[in-house]
């Protein structure tokens, strides 16, 4: 199906969204086998990255990974790299794929703040559909349902919010921070942060 030219610079390959790299292009076709309509192929992908990839800080994992690729070789990555390589999949698969953020409160209660990576699809049926491949665990329930959203952490405390915009690459806080830090744990106690756009 041609792809509308505004989309076309969600379907380019990156050093991060590195699609074109063999074991990503790969895996997209395997997870593809057999699926007829994008939507199937979109879920697949989703649930790969959500379920069989690790989050880093949950698992307790190293390497810090960033490319898609690396997330893949090494199984584990923060949200944002874990999105990277959900973006990459979906791309590989055809699917215009890109990136947004969230800033979250790092806990409740708490007056710091730290931003949170998710991806989003455009579906024929459903246009931009929010995807967020965190990883689930007790309070955290994140599922594809287009045309409803279900990400991993809904917004609810003051000075929360979704950044405006789907981005073709990340933001240079998020490069910086996964390029920066070796471990998890060093990541952990440094999350990248930007303050959201407010309105005159």
């Amino acid at each position: 199906m041609p792809v509308s030219p505004t989309l076309v610079p969600y379907l380019a390959a990156s050093d991060v969204i590195d699609h074109q790299h063999p074991s990503v292009a790969a895996k997209a076709a395997s997870l593809a086998v057999g699926l007829v309509t994008e939507t199937a192929v979109a879920e697949a992908c989703f649930l790969f990255v959500r379920d069989a990839i690790r989050h880093s800080a949950d698992s307790r994992q190293n390497p810090v990974t960033c490319a898609a690729s690396e997330v893949l070789a090494h199984g584990t990555g923060f949200c944002y790299a874990k999105a990277h390589l959900l973006v990459a999949l979906l791309r590989a698969n055809g699917l215009p794929a890109g990136l947004c953020y969230q800033r979250l409160v790092l806990a409740p209660g708490s007056d710091r703040f730290c931003l949170h990576g998710l991806a989003a699809v455009h579906l024929s049926d459903f246009g931009w559909y929010r995807i967020d491949p965190r990883g689930n665990k007790p309070g955290v329930d994140a599922r594809f349902d287009p045309p409803r959203e279900y990400p991993a952490f809904p917004l609810r405390a003051p000075g929360e919010a979704d950044l405006p915009g789907i981005l073709t690459e990340p933001l240079p806080e998020v490069l910086a921070a996964l390029r920066r830090y070796a471990t998890w744990d060093a990541l952990l106690a440094h999350l990248p942060d930007r303050p959201v756009p407010t309105d005159a």
